[in-house]
Parts: structure tokens; sequence; C-alpha cells
């Protein structure tokens, strides 16, 4: 990969594909069996595996090539480096995952727990990848893009394509549970938000 990606640091693939993996492990564990979704490419996911049984671990990457495209036109191939190691790390800790059975199958009586913790995971895996310049998914590639591209913040980006695939969600996810749905993406994208503007001594303020 260096060949291709001479600039990407060992350090930050790391953190990208365990922020990645910590992300599959909060939506395999939580959001994939409480019914509260997420919005946006994982929202998607969601969605396409509850209609067409399709696991996660590939309809992830298939649906994020066309946002990591978008990405690559504007943030550069570096993005792309650290998208793959991302990608690679969701699909890998989703794919563990699934061989065994969910931690916490109670929390499927719990949405309101279930979208307060299930947004921890989501903007914290993400957060991570979006700080040291990777998506972890084509929402979180999407969302870089037209943030870089307007210079709106991040999270304004996220919630406008949550609140679009939360309403497509509603043909699966009762009316009452949309609104547990809708704390989680705020919650999630505020905490993305809110790792990407976290100063730090380095380069552009990245992670050391």
């Amino acid at each position: 990969m260096q060949r291709f990606f001479p600039k990407l640091k060992i350090s930050f693939c790391v953190i990208a594909f365990l922020a990645s993996a910590f992300q599959a492990f909060g939506m395999y564990n939580i959001h994939a069996l409480s019914g509260v979704t997420e919005g946006g490419v994982f929202g998607l996911i969601l969605l396409l595996h509850h209609w067409t049984g399709l696991s996660p671990a590939i309809s992830s990457f298939v649906l994020n090539a066309g946002c990591y495209a978008l990405g690559w036109k504007t943030l550069g191939r570096e993005f792309i480096g650290y998208s793959l190691v991302a990608a690679c790390g969701y699909s890998v800790g989703y794919g563990i995952c699934e061989q065994f059975p969910p931690l916490w199958p109670q929390i499927a009586q719990l949405p309101l727990l279930a979208s307060i913790v299930g947004a921890q995971f989501i903007g914290v895996g993400a957060g991570l990848c979006v700080r040291v310049g990777g998506a972890t998914s084509g929402d979180d590639a999407l969302a870089m893009s037209l943030s870089h591209l307007t210079k709106l913040p991040i999270q304004w980006i996220y919630l406008t394509s949550d609140l679009l695939v939360l309403g497509l969600s509603l043909s699966y996810i009762p009316l009452k549970r949309i609104g547990y749905s809708l704390l989680t993406v705020i919650l999630s994208g505020q905490i993305i938000g809110w790792i990407q503007n976290i100063r730090v001594p380095g380069k552009n303020g990245r992670l050391p």
C-alpha cells in the first residue's frame, strides 16, 4: 500500500482500522438488534439488511464506492488510502462479530439506551477515522467531501443525510422508534464534529 499511498502514516492506519472495527461492533450488537437505526449509508445498509438479508459486511463495501470516488476527487489520494483501511476494518470487524451471538440481546427492549449507547460507538468510531483523514463508510466520505466543498460544519452535513434515510426507514421501523433513531443520529453527528474540532499538537491539528 505504501507504493500507491506513500504519504500514509502507519499510526493513522491503525487508528482507522480499529475505529472502524469498533463501529462494526456497535452496529452488530446494538443497531442491527434493537431496531434503532443510523442515517446516511449506515442506515441504508441496515435497510437493505432488513428487506433483503444482505450482510452489512458486503453491502457496506459496495455502497461506499461512489462516495469514496467523490472523496478521492475532492480530498486526494491520501484520503482513499485511509478509507480503504477503514473499510477493511469495518468488514473484518463485522464479519468476526457475526460468528458470535449478540452480547446484549436484551437491549432490543431498551430503545432509549440503545440509541444513546449506539451513538457512542458510531460517533467515536467515525470521528476518529475522520480525524486521521479517512472515512469508515460512504456516509463519512460524502460528509467530508461536502463539508470540504461547502465549508459547512460536518455535523450538519451528517444531519441532513441522516434525516433523508430515516424517512425511508419508516418503511420498516415503527414511527415511535424513529424518535430514538433521530436521537442517535443527532448525538453521533455531534460527537463526530466534536472529535474533529479538538485541537491537538501535530500537523493540521490531527492526532499525533
